[in-house]
């Protein structure tokens, strides 16, 4: 696949660039952010993926979440791509969170949805291979974060595929969108009407079978406006019945802005650079 750069900047002695290409999962041209530290020049790098949520594109965390700065100071690199294919021809709702913006992190198998809608292939699959055939990426030491509907994908794809994730963390994830306003209108749109289907797709009972076999570590506000959706009590009381190893930390006071994920931020890098590097 060819790679397209739109810019490239030096930044704590890294650079951190963005780049677009043609995607196989989705069918569209697609964009993604990579910040890669002083390291990269040198040999491959541990990386660290983070999903975004709902109406972001890659620039959301890249310019806001203040991560480069503790990348660079850990070795490690960050990856932001994209919450949805986008463009003409794709389909779309009149709701935020819905369709372009509002991809979910599933594989939709419902129309108007499943041409486009394949973000699970394409952040698990895709374009993990993209980067580490582009950039000095170690694909055997990643770590996958997120926030909001980023979190609650990070969630569920470092729970199924362990093996490919040595670490995850969240910032205020969706934790059970099966039984959230937050989920069960998307996961419906994506996937039809047999919740046995969503299951995969939520984090709490995905905590209840099975786990993950290293530490998690979750930041939640407790000033957070959208609690009734993201449901963290799901999930919390999910880690404890299973005696999970991690931290489910509520923070007094933050709410669900990115000024919350720039306060946690050194903690998420560097809790992912210790079990990386």
């Amino acid at each position: 696949m060819s790679l397209e750069t739109i810019s490239e900047n030096r930044s704590f002695g890294g650079t951190q660039g963005v780049y677009k290409h043609r995607s196989q999962a989705t069918g569209t041209d697609m964009t993604f952010a990579v910040y890669l530290p002083e390291e990269a020049q040198h040999g491959r790098v541990p990386v660290l993926w983070y999903l975004s949520g709902l109406t972001c594109t890659h620039e959301n965390a890249m310019t806001k979440a203040g991560a480069q700065e503790w990348c660079a100071e850990a070795g490690i690199a960050i990856v932001f791509p994209d919450t949805s294919p986008r463009g003409e021809g794709v389909a779309n709702d009149d709701a935020y969170d819905l369709g372009q913006g509002a991809g979910f992190y599933v594989n939709a198998t419902q129309d108007p949805w499943k041409p486009h809608f394949q973000m699970w292939h394409y952040i698990v699959h895709e374009l993990p291979e993209l980067v580490g055939d582009n950039f000095a990426i170690d694909r055997d030491a990643m770590g996958i974060t997120g926030h909001s509907m980023g979190g609650h994908g990070a969630l569920t794809i470092a729970m199924t595929h362990p093996d490919r994730y040595k670490s995850v963390s969240a910032f205020s994830p969706i934790t059970n969108p099966s039984k959230s306003d937050w989920g069960r209108k998307q996961l419906t749109a994506y996937l039809g009407s047999d919740e046995s289907l969503w299951l995969p797709h939520d984090s709490t009972a995905l905590m209840t079978d099975k786990g993950y076999p290293g530490e998690v570590l979750i930041d939640q506000g407790s000033a957070d406006q959208f609690l009734d959706l993201l449901k963290p009590e799901s999930l919390a009381q999910a880690m404890m019945a299973r005696r999970q190893p991690g931290q489910f930390r509520m923070q007094p006071g933050y709410d669900h802005s990115y000024f919350f994920v720039q306060t946690f931020m050194a903690d998420h890098v560097m809790w992912h650079a210790e079990r990386l590097v």
